[in-house]
């Protein structure tokens, strides 16, 4: 076909079996019946404040809408788009028109069927507010419904990151009616079309949040992955306990009063280990990834030379075990720009990272650099126990190194306030902190803010537009791997490595998938 014609072909993936027809029917169905006693008690992360993720751009709002929506498609395990609401997709020969048609059988928790409009909508919302949908609506010709089930995205460019951004992203599909809400006011209708629905009566800010199985949610018949597959939902309820003291939530995981509990503090992990009735084990197989983060606004960190100057003496074992201690398997080291484990990760030029630590080396390029003993303000989160370990270990260095450290320790509010802050005063209040980003973020140049600095980076903004636009993985390889150069040259920041927190959960629960951020459906008792 012509690549001018615009003709749509059948050139991409038309919604089969992630493992081949062999799979289909072969998913258990949920059970129905078992009374109040198939109710899941779960301990999540963080307090929930927001129903909306798009407008939170939070872990735990994210979390929510899985819960409770749908994508229309979703990561797999390699972190590659599959079809999840759509029965597949159609690409032009000019690969400037997709058209995609929704599965039949999708029902929001109102009763009302799912629809190509829906779809539209939502997807029009998000691209006022994320990366990937910025970017493709910088690129909109035309997006329409075509009829009920089938809707057309016409670009001006061709879009290779499209089913991404669609899968990987804050994309969830909402009723034409909620999805109308502008893109920057918080959505206060959970109405979605997920696994579960829910309970706004019982939910309780700071205290508890409560989900009913949707009965007329219709998984895929595909083994789940990652995002991506079939979301069975074996319990008719599922009860979110909001408990912040980790010792409180350990004590009832042990009493089997909670059934599991997302993040337990990591000092707590061998009691939990000898606890009869519970397991522990890490879930989320990109982790967290830690980095020492420079404001670049104001001096002395403005200076490429200086932050660079720091990479010969940072040795990321010594932040790992701060964190996980000698446990193994928890972190990993040699890590670069991108998060280990994701197709972006790159072996160009981290001999900077993996050579010989250098002290001596650091100090006189810091000398070199023009530092002249300026104090630098390192902000610290005082309740966040991962930020802590690091932040130690990053003052004892940096006054090894005789960098003027002036050390602040605050609430995280209080911190984020400062550093989020636009206010030229408050800018200058901080230069450096360390932080840890929910490893799917980094793993590639679309969603990894930090790579962009505190302030802009031309040549690294001018690589971001390349990986944009590059058509194969190849192409985008090349490209990321010159941006990890780049930002070994004239950093954002330093990475001190990846590690993982341990789930723990009573021992009969099974069927977790493993997921970046965490999902409930697939799992069950007994």
């Amino acid at each position: 076909m012509s690549g001018q014609s615009g003709k749509i072909g059948r050139r991409t993936a038309l919604g089969l079996p992630l493992f081949g027809a062999a799979m289909a029917g072969s998913l258990p169905r949920p059970a129905i019946g078992q009374g109040a006693a198939r109710t899941l008690r779960f301990v999540p992360h963080a307090n929930l404040t927001s129903i909306d993720p798009l407008w939170s751009n939070t872990l735990i709002a994210l979390m929510h809408a899985y819960m409770t929506c749908d994508q229309l498609y979703g990561l797999d395990d390699t972190l590659t788009p599959r079809p999840q609401m759509v029965q597949g997709h159609e690409l032009s020969d000019d690969r400037l028109t997709w058209r995609f048609t929704l599965r039949e059988g999708l029902v929001f928790h109102d009763g009302e069927p799912v629809l190509a409009r829906d779809a539209v909508a939502s997807i029009r919302r998000w691209s006022q507010r994320d990366t990937f949908g910025k970017r493709m609506a910088s690129q909109l010709v035309e997006m329409k419904a075509l009829d009920d089930r089938r809707f057309e995205i016409r670009l001006s460019k061709p879009f290779a990151h499209l089913l991404y951004g669609l899968g990987g992203t804050f994309c969830f599909i909402y009723p034409e009616r909620i999805a109308k809400t502008d893109a920057f006011t918080q959505i206060t209708d959970a109405t979605g079309s997920g696994p579960y629905r829910f309970l706004r009566d019982e939910w309780v800010a700071g205290a508890s949040a409560g989900y009913a199985r949707w009965d007329k949610y219709v998984p895929r018949q595909e083994a789940p992955a990652f995002w991506s597959g079939g979301k069975v939902a074996h319990f008719d309820k599922v009860d979110w306990r909001i408990l912040p003291d980790a010792a409180t939530a350990a004590a009832a995981l042990q009493k089997g009063e909670i059934d599991w509990v997302e993040r337990p503090l990591l000092d707590l992990l061998p009691m939990l280990r000898r606890a009869a009735g519970v397991t522990v084990e890490p879930i989320d197989p990109l982790g967290f990834y830690g980095m020492v983060y420079f404001n670049q606004a104001v001096p002395p960190f403005n200076n490429p030379k200086l932050r660079a100057a720091l990479i010969p003496a940072i040795t990321q074992t010594d932040f790992m075990q701060a964190i996980v201690g000698d446990a193994e398997g928890l972190s990993r080291t040699g890590v670069g720009m991108f998060t280990p484990g994701s197709p972006y990760a790159s072996a160009t030029g981290m001999e900077v990272i993996t050579g010989k630590r250098d002290l001596d080396l650091a100090r006189r390029l810091i000398k070199e650099s023009g530092y002249a003993g300026e104090k630098i303000v390192q902000v610290v989160p005082a309740e966040l126990p991962a930020p802590n370990a690091m932040a130690e270990v990053a003052r004892a260095l940096f006054k090894d190194l005789g960098l003027n450290i002036d050390y602040q320790s605050m609430d995280w509010g209080t911190m984020i306030g400062r550093i989020q802050s636009k206010d030229p005063n408050v800018v200058k209040g901080w230069n450096v902190y360390c932080i840890a980003w929910a490893g799917l973020w980094p793993s590639n140049p679309g969603s990894h803010i930090p790579l962009y600095g505190s302030t802009p980076n031309p040549k690294m903004d001018a690589l971001r537009e390349a990986w944009f636009d590059a058509l194969d993985l190849a192409a985008q390889q090349q490209v990321t791997g010159q941006m990890q150069m780049l930002g070994f040259t004239e950093p954002p920041y330093i990475p001190i490595g990846q590690y993982f927190i341990p789930h723990a959960y009573r021992t009969g629960l099974s069927g977790f998938v493993r997921a970046a951020n965490t999902v409930l459906w697939g799992v069950r008792k007994g």
